[in-house]
């Protein structure tokens, strides 16, 4: 199984998320912006490394939430989702296509990576947004 961490971004009450490239797996697919976890890597560590490479921004990691386990049809994937704040750098895109900053009430309107799914209906759930 792949593990993989995911982080769900917020500024101002809205979140990042990111479109996939179209040379990617998943191609143009949305998702949260995260990256696979190295052998003897921490998650949290992990992602705030991957959120670095990926989108030069520095993060601070408020809370774990349920992982999210999916089979696609080559491999199974184990999304470790985190809550993070931006503490510091500009957002430059290094792998993704596209990045935007949405409410919740606009997640509907993107064509997520399936595995990112149970993590979009998880926030819309979350009463801190309602």
């Amino acid at each position: 199984m792949l593990i993989v961490t995911c982080a769900i971004i917020i500024r101002e009450r809205k979140i990042l998320i990111c479109q996939r490239s179209s040379t990617m797996n998943l191609p143009l697919k949305w998702e949260f912006p995260g990256g696979k976890v190295e052998p003897g890597e921490d998650e949290k560590a992990t992602i705030v490394r991957e959120i670095k490479e990926e989108l030069h921004l520095d993060i601070e990691v408020v809370k774990r939430l349920e992982p999210v386990e999916h089979d696609y049809p080559t491999f199974r994937i184990r999304l470790v989702p985190f809550i993070a704040n931006v503490v510091d750098g500009e957002l430059v895109l290094e792998e993704h296509a596209d990045a935007r900053w949405v409410t919740v009430d606009d997640l509907d309107q993107y064509d997520w990576a399936p595995a990112d799914v149970p993590i979009v209906e998880q926030l819309k759930a979350d009463a801190l947004w309602n």
